[in-house]
């Protein structure tokens, strides 16, 4: 490593399925460090046997972050090299990885990054839809009426969309999708990858139907269609900014990001949007 005498954090990339997708540096980073901190261990002892990489491992996960962040940047402060990985992929994407990025920054201490494999981009760049400008959602909330109102927020975005959704969720995550954001091209792609590797172009209607008599299996990463901006733009002229700023609070965004949205959709800048929010509460 550059930093023999000085403590370091590590942002390191690992497969997302096959084990042969990991770099050399990566590996070697995994060799050097002093301890690795791992979403799950057992999913990471896998790869680490696999290249006879034997190091203390640290489970740090989402539901134990508050207590193994503060002791892992404490490691790292007495001058220890660790490696912090994700179960697959990016670490800080859709794990806890980004909060141990930000207690590290606040105690002042060296972060780097080891990149590599990231589904989200690697299911886009598969999907066949635009790869100009994409916005990445994750997973959606688990509560559906919280997972509507996210859906409703991009009712009107015009970038490609990536979600990420687990196996027994995919069926309903369609059909709630067909509902709020109509129907429009969507690309379903299965254990990226690996061996089962499966892309899936069609329809948000004709996805519904497929997983209709199918269960869904493996892990899921789902590109969908930005809405079209000249639609968009004459939807947006069919409402007062009043209305249109009442959209958004209807759909759970505060008042200062529906003006900046509001702003947005409109082209226009905030300070005219602003006046037509004084005053304004959520409508029922």
């Amino acid at each position: 490593m550059s930093a023999t005498d000085q403590g370091c954090l590590y942002l390191c990339a690992t497969p997302i399925g096959n084990l042969e997708d990991i770099t050399l540096r990566a590996l070697r980073i995994l060799k050097e460090a002093d301890y690795i901190a791992a979403e799950d261990t057992r999913h990471t002892l896998k790869l680490l046997n696999h290249y006879e990489i034997s190091k203390p491992l640290i489970s740090y996960h989402e539901h134990n972050k508050k207590q193994r962040g503060p002791e892992i940047i404490s490691l790292v402060q007495e001058g220890c090299r660790v490696a912090v990985v994700s179960d697959a992929g990016m670490p800080g994407i859709s794990d806890p990885g980004a909060d141990l990025v930000s207690l590290a920054y606040e105690a002042g201490i060296r972060v780097t990054i080891v990149p590599g494999p990231t589904a989200a981009l690697s299911a886009l760049v598969l999907s066949s839809l635009p790869t100009q400008r994409f916005v990445f959602e994750g997973f959606l909330p688990r509560n559906k009426k919280a997972r509507l109102e996210r859906l409703r927020l991009l009712q009107r975005e015009s970038r490609t969309i990536i979600l990420y959704e687990a196996p027994h969720r995919l069926s309903s995550l369609l059909k709630d999708m067909l509902d709020v954001l109509g129907d429009r091209r969507i690309a379903i792609i299965r254990e990226l990858t690996k061996i089962y590797e499966e892309v899936l172009r069609m329809s948000l209607a004709e996805s519904v139907n497929y997983y209709q008599d199918r269960t869904p299996r493996g892990e899921f990463a789902l590109v969908v269609e930005g809405a079209d901006e000249t639609l968009q733009q004459k939807s947006f002229s069919d409402l007062t900014v009043e209305e249109h700023l009442k959209e958004y609070l209807r759909a759970g965004l505060s008042k200062n990001e529906a003006v900046k949205q509001v702003a947005r959709d409109r082209k226009i800048p905030k300070s005219q949007v602003y006046p037509f929010s004084i005053g304004l509460d959520l409508p029922d």
